[in-house]
């Protein structure tokens, strides 16, 4: 396995991981009235979910696409 391959499955776990504790930030009832009256999730949540997905694209392509 090379390594490009395996920073690729680094950050695809890291970016699953990210966005699982992102997913659980917006549950929770601070968050949930943040949003209901400001009509968005506090910034903290959104590097949660923003970086989330941007380590798990870069590690999707890395681990996929990458030779």
């Amino acid at each position: 396995m090379g390594s490009s391959k395996l920073v690729g499955i680094v950050l695809l776990v890291v970016g699953i991981a990210l966005l699982y504790f992102g997913y659980q930030s917006t549950q929770s009832v601070g968050n949930q009235l943040t949003e209901t009256v400001t009509g968005r999730f506090t910034d903290e949540t959104m590097w949660y979910l923003i970086g989330g997905a941007a380590a798990a694209a870069a590690g999707a392509f890395l681990t996929l696409f990458k030779k």
